[in-house]
Formats: C-alpha cells, sequence, structure tokens
C-alpha cells in the first residue's frame, strides 16, 4: 500500500539535530525524552515528547497516519480523494479531509491561486504524481488547465464534493505533510504533553521547550546549494509555532532526449513547470499546514509576490534563498524571522 507521498514535496528538508539537541537515552531529575521515528506518507518522521514518565503512543500515531492516508492519499485507490478524484459523488469526507479543503480554499484566494490543489492532473501530466505521465507542449498544458481552480469545487454542508467538471482532480501533497504534523501536536495536547518537537518530511511544529537543554527547541535549515554532503544553511530556535520549508533542488526530472530539467513546482497559473531564480523557501506560522501551503504557493511567485504576502500577513515570517540578476546566491527574511536565527 502506498502512502500519501510518493515524493518529498518539501525539498528544503528541515534538519532536527536530534544528536546536538539530545544525547541518547537522556534525561534530567525531572524530564524523560520519549521518541517515536519511522516512515509515514511516503517520507520519514521523527517525534519527541517530553514527560514525567516513559511514554510510546507509537499506535495512537500509526492510527492518526492511517486516517490521514485512508482521506488523501492519491496513492491509495479507495481512500477518500481517489473516489472524488474518479467522481464518485456519494463520498461524504471526514473532518480532516474538511478542514483541509477549506483551509486550501482560504489560501488559494489570500495568494491569487498560486496555491491550488486542483493543480493535481498537471501534477500527474508532468510526471511527478500517482497518474500517467504525458508528453507535455503548451497545447496540452493549455486544455488541463480548464480542469485547474480552486473556484470550481466546493464543499456542502454535509460534507460532499462538488465539483464544475468531472476531470478536476485533487492532490492535497502541498498541505497534507503539514496538516499531518498538526494532528499529532493535537494528540499530544490532548495528552497533556506540553513540550514536544514532531517533525514529518521536514515539516515540524515546536511547542513549550527543550526542558532537558532548558532552552527552545533547535533546528537546522539546509542549504540547497550543497554538494554531496548535507550542510546546514541555518539555525533557529523554536517556541509554540511551525515551520515547513519548499525547494526544488532535490526533486526534478531530466528530459532524457532534450536534457531539459523540469522542477516539481508547477505555476497553477501558466500549468508549466516553474523557472525561477527562488532556490528555496522556508515558512513560519501557527500551524504547519498553513506554513507548508504558503512555501509551495512562494516557491510558484515571483519574490516580490512573497515579499508583499509575508509584509502584509501578520501570522507569517519567511525565509528564502534565491539568485540575484547576477547569480549570486541572496537571503530575504522578515524581522521576525530575523528574530529565531541562531548565530
Amino acid at each position: 500500500m502506498k502512502d500519501l507521498l510518493r515524493f518529498n514535496y518539501s525539498q528544503l528538508v528541515v534538519l532536527l539535530l536530534f544528536a546536538l539537541v539530545f544525547g541518547c537515552g537522556e534525561k534530567n531529575d525531572k524530564w524523560i525524552k520519549n521518541v517515536n521515528v519511522g516512515e509515514a506518507l511516503g517520507t520519514s518522521y521523527s517525534i519527541i515528547y517530553l514527560s514525567e514518565n516513559e511514554l510510546d503512543y507509537q499506535p495512537e500515531i500509526d492510527s492518526i497516519f492511517k486516517g490521514i492516508n485512508q482521506s488523501m492519499s492519491t496513492y491509495i485507490p479507495n481512500s477518500d480523494i481517489s473516489r472524488i478524484n474518479r467522481g464518485d459523488s456519494t463520498v461524504v469526507v471526514d473532518h480532516m479531509f474538511r478542514d483541509v479543503f477549506q483551509l486550501s480554499n482560504e489560501i488559494y484566494n489570500a495568494t491569487q491561486g498560486y496555491f491550488d490543489p486542483t493543480v493535481g492532473i498537471l501534477v500527474n501530466a508532468w510526471g511527478f504524481g500517482p497518474g500517467k505521465e504525458l508528453e507535455m507542449n503548451k497545447g496540452r498544458v493549455d486544455s488541463l488547465l480548464q480542469y485547474v481552480g480552486f473556484n470550481k469545487v466546493k464543499i456542502t454542508p454535509d460534507n460532499r464534493i462538488i465539483k464544475s467538471d468531472p476531470n478536476i482532480y485533487f492532490d492535497f501533497n502541498a498541505i497534507a505533510k503539514g496538516y499531518s504534523v498538526d494532528r499529532i501536536g493535537v494528540f499530544l495536547d490532548a495528552k497533556g504533553i506540553g513540550d514536544y518537537l514532531i517533525e514529518v518530511g521536514g515539516e515540524l511544529v515546536a511547542k513549550g521547550e527543550n526542558k532537558i537543554k532548558e532552552k527552545r527547541w533547535v533546528v537546522a535549515i539546509d542549504d540547497p546549494q550543497m554538494d554531496g554532503e548535507r550542510t546546514s544553511k541555518r539555525t533557529v530556535n523554536l517556541k509554540d509555532n511551525a515551520m515547513a520549508s519548499s525547494g526544488n533542488y532535490r526533486k526534478f526530472k531530466i528530459d532524457p532526449e532534450t536534457g531539459a530539467k523540469y522542477v516539481h513546482t508547477i505555476d497553477p497559473l501558466t500549468g508549466f513547470t516553474k523557472t525561477s531564480n527562488i532556490l528555496a523557501v522556508t515558512v513560519v506560522a501557527n500551524d504547519c499546514a498553513t506554513a507548508d501551503a504558503y512555501a509551495t504557493a512562494f516557491m510558484a511567485m515571483d519574490l516580490g509576490h512573497s515579499q508583499e504576502i509575508l509584509n502584509s500577513n501578520l501570522i507569517l515570517e519567511g525565509y528564502i534563498i534565491y539568485l540575484d540578476d547576477a547569480g549570486n546566491v541572496m537571503e530575504y527574511m522578515t524581522d521576525g524571522f530575523k528574530m529565531i536565527l541562531l548565530q
């Protein structure tokens, strides 16, 4: 059974510095480090939560991932989203699907369509999804664009999905990993856990502090221009917020005949894979689903447009690595992002 994401769509993977943050089996007089690690949603995850007693929530964590897959995995034929994509109008979606649908609609409007989960038909056609890869040209892109647009779908009060055209294809991959992080956080909150660090495929939520080290949670951001060995570009400390990243430096395809490079970011407005001077984006927000979606949108936008949104949205902080006109690597970061940097 295939999971939600075959590819790691958040290519600017956040390195959790577990070796630096914790020693193996480390505890102080009061706090115990509990860890669950594994693979889910087509990627890896690491969850650290502190408590006064040893705990193991692996069965509950597995159940959360299973539920998200059943709701939103395009790789599972009988999932809700797969049935909807095949035109089954009888599907009554769960609260998780509704949460993601409604948040997607909000961010679709806030980004003027640059975040659009109905771009799935193009994701498949370009060879980055579970569907059949097609030979792409302007005519084919234009024909597929008629099925793209989150304004062409809606959810009813009884949780049924209405599409203006049966060929519209949902793909929540660019928000579902972040949402899964949030759901695990909700579970730990309900268990009374006040200090944790949850990471799924590079998207994360940090709550409270690393009380074993008596400081905030520390994570590093990969250098998008690393050659071979993974190196960090920046290190930040987090408390009671979420962070998600995206980039094109690892996920791309090379046409064997022409040598053309196709990155996985698809511009929902043009239908073409995005050629851009943006190397990588990191977004900090109150919840990980929001950070995940905006990080994806900023990869498709021009730098100036992303800066406008970051400067006008009080709940977002951002860090963008890009190339200037001369090909020099440059960095843009909001004032709030600068405040969480570790020098």
